[in-house]
């Protein structure tokens, strides 16, 4: 028992945990307490508490309990659920001194397990004479919720596991009656001792097929015909994951308004916007936050609102190739630039503007550019995925990060949009905005056709998918 300190059993309702639990105390030396973070009791239904930890003062402090876990005769554990106390979960998946176990089920059975448990009241069976049985209806909508936590937890366990460097021992519901698995399980926590036999004590409950306790069975066969097992019609992303870039936040001078750029899209129209609504200039808006001096703001404006505004792929994309690529002004990306014309073949010229660069050219271009972004975003370029072309889906969640934008305006409808949400911070008039808020909307329009609208919906299916963007027109 040198490498851990305690255990924790990670498992569900209805997949095992007790009948590990009974067989993990047939070890001696091993004790586990039960559901000690169940958030309506502390160990078990009928006990008042464990370890000296009443179910108040676990509430309280739920670290006193975990303590006492630590430095309990033997090896000590419990069972933990998705449900339990939240409070205690990061500082148990921090601990290398803590060994995870991590129990699973057939998703399928532990639904109609716990569907013939609610309905009969029975949790436990000692003694077959007491057999509760009963049949139950599956509904669609309820497992799909059932199952979508229950992947939910196990994807962040193992997400956890993996940045931290550690591993679990993992045993699925048919391995209970196992009793070379359970011996393993005891040499995971450095036990020598050995069962000859597994505790009987508790017995299966429904051992029956599905389909004998599962009234429409048919239905369900259906039902789960439809679910996406195995996650094909997943839109795979292997682009960067964003910060929340909050230097880039730009507030109003007097206005309790934050607006949260994503670049490429209509940010100098929203400047304008932002400053014309107080009365005030452009160098008058607030900017080059961090995120104490973002927090005071806020303190100091309550019923502030944030928002940001969204583009269409294809004139976002053609902005973020005409501003930082195509052209050679100061604050196009030089260096990349110069990488995609030499590297890359990109046919853009030298310099521009150019006099004798074509639209059909602009077009070629476009679409060649569209073909490295592509690249770039699965992360198969040596090039940084740059903030002017990642998706604005990648763009929202690193905003999440830190500050999640109160409303997503649209660009095709910013006046009517802004005014809203000038009306929400108490505004009756505002700026008028530009019939055309795109600087490059003419050009796109030369060369826009359904070759281009394709290239770029398989660059950013996940922002069509995403924000429920139609064909640019």
């Amino acid at each position: 028992m040198g490498n851990f300190d305690y255990f924790v059993v990670f498992a569900e309702m209805r997949t095992g945990s007790n009948f590990l639990e009974t067989n993990i105390n047939a070890f001696d030396g091993l004790t586990c307490l039960g559901e000690a973070y169940n958030p309506h009791f502390v160990g078990y239904p009928n006990r008042t508490e464990i370890l000296d930890v009443t179910l108040e003062d676990r509430n309280a402090d739920p670290h006193i309990l975990l303590e006492k876990v630590k430095v309990a005769d033997g090896l000590t554990g419990f069972r933990y659920f998705n449900d339990h106390d939240p409070r205690v979960f990061d500082a148990v998946m921090a601990d290398q001194r803590c060994a995870k176990i991590i129990l699973t089920r057939n998703p399928v059975e532990s639904y109609v397990s716990w569907k013939i448990a609610k309905a009969t009241g029975q949790w436990k069976l000692t003694d077959v004479k007491r057999l509760r049985e009963d049949t139950v209806t599956f509904k669609a909508t309820e497992f799909r919720q059932h199952i979508d936590k229950l992947q939910a937890f196990q994807v962040r366990l193992l997400n956890t596991l993996q940045k931290a460097g550690q591993t679990a021992f993992y045993i699925d519901y048919e391995d209970l009656q196992d009793v070379d698995v359970m011996n393993g399980l005891a040499g995971f926590l450095g036990v020598y001792e050995r069962l000859e036999t597994l505790d009987t004590s508790l017995k299966k409950q429904n051992p029956s097929a599905l389909s004998d306790k599962v009234e429409n069975f048919d239905e369900m066969e259906t039902a789960l015909a439809q679910l996406d097992r195995f996650n094909l019609n997943r839109t795979p992303n292997f682009e960067p994951r964003r910060g929340p870039a909050v230097p880039g936040y730009i507030a109003a001078s007097k206005s309790p308004l934050l607006y949260l750029p994503i670049k490429s899209g209509p940010v100098a129209v929203v400047k304008a916007w932002l400053a014309g609504l107080d009365d005030a200039q452009q160098d008058d808006l607030l900017g080059k936050f961090t995120q104490k001096s973002l927090r005071q703001w806020k303190r100091q404006l309550p019923g502030h609102r944030s928002f940001t505004v969204l583009r269409h792929p294809v004139a976002r994309a053609h902005a973020a190739f005409y501003d930082k690529i195509l052209s050679s002004d100061e604050g196009s990306l030089t260096e990349i630039r110069n990488i995609l014309r030499n590297q890359f073949k990109l046919p853009i010229p030298a310099k521009y503007p150019d006099p004798v660069y074509t639209p059909l050219e602009h077009r070629a271009a476009f679409l060649a550019f569209l073909k490295f972004v592509k690249s770039n975003i699965a992360s198969q370029t040596a090039i940084r995925v740059d903030a002017h072309w990642a998706t604005q889906s990648q763009a929202l969640q690193g905003f999440a990060e830190f500050a999640s934008p109160d409303l997503i305006l649209r660009e095709e409808r910013l006046e009517e949009d802004l005014g809203i949400v000038a009306a929400q911070v108490g505004k009756s008039t505002m700026p008028k905005i530009a019939d055309v808020t795109d600087p490059h909307a003419a050009l796109l329009a030369e060369i826009y056709d359904d070759e281009i609208e394709a290239a770029v919906h398989d660059v950013y299916q996940r922002d069509y998918i995403m924000f429920g963007f139609g064909p640019y027109v």
